[in-house]
């Protein structure tokens, strides 16, 4: 199979990257390039790869986030109907039947900090920068940040993240844990294919019992919560500042919020 903004390569070892590629946008995710990682998602499944990392081309993001200029005229159905599309994404990847590395070598904002949250493991370069950058949009994360940041950092530390959407570079991102590894960008492609050839040498069905145990520590009250961050996404749609705030991002000037 083949996508126009994604790549799939599945090596002899079983590690299979997946790289989001429009460079040119900082690999935002249109609706095109999300339902191309869902496709491919399921195909490095069928394909039986021990490892799958995530990643993005270029030099300057992972993935910078969901398509704005796409969003800010959506009504609240068709944002329901995004928020879905963007979970089966982050929900793919966190089913997936196999570890599943984030290696971050960029701008990794709203809905990409979303996709490497569903990430197992994260690896930053020291270029990377994180948020949950939503708040400044109108909107709230809408593909599982509310849910699974708080995992991974405590509970004030995600809402301060939330509430003020704010950007932290990789050092801090590392030392809050929202992120497992900080290297130096030139090794990370290297270190991430290191972890990825361990990992692969692994048994594989003791690996997958792993991670199918640790996910259900999470699994019935996120399920819950999920629920509800996709209706309350999509229902800031039509609002004000979700139109004021997107509309601003994209005329490159400051909202005026109510």
């Amino acid at each position: 199979m083949s996508w126009d903004t994604v790549t799939l390569d599945v090596d002899d070892a079983g590690v299979a990257t997946l790289t989001v590629d429009r460079p040119d946008k900082l690999n935002s995710l249109n609706v095109a390039t999300l339902e191309a990682l869902e496709e491919a998602i399921r195909e490095a499944a069928t394909r039986d790869a021990r490892v799958l990392v995530l990643t993005g081309a270029g030099e300057k993001s992972f993935v910078a986030g969901a398509d704005i200029g796409y969003m800010q005229d959506l009504s609240t159905p068709e944002a329901q109907a995004y928020a879905e599309l963007g979970h089966r994404v982050a929900d793919g990847l966190e089913s997936f039947p196999a570890p599943v590395i984030a290696a971050i070598n960029g701008y990794c904002f709203g809905g990409g900090c979303e996709l490497a949250l569903a990430c197992d493991l994260r690896v930053a370069s020291e270029r990377a920068v994180l948020g949950q950058t939503e708040i400044d949009l109108g909107i709230v994360p809408g593909w599982g940040g509310t849910q699974r940041l708080s995992r991974l950092v405590d509970d004030e530390t995600a809402r301060r993240l939330v509430f003020f959407g704010e950007r932290v570079d990789a050092s801090d991102a590392y030392e809050l844990g929202l992120v497992g590894e900080l290297v130096a960008h030139n090794e990370l492609e290297d270190d991430v294919a290191e972890m990825a050839a361990a990992l692969a040498a692994k048994p594989k069905y003791a690996l997958r019992t792993a991670k199918e145990a640790l996910n259900m520590v999470h699994e019935e009250p996120q399920h819950a919560g999920l629920q509800y961050e996709k209706r309350a996404w999509s229902g800031l749609f039509g609002t004000h500042d979700q139109r004021e705030g997107m509309a601003a991002f994209v005329d490159d000037r400051e909202p005026e919020f109510e």
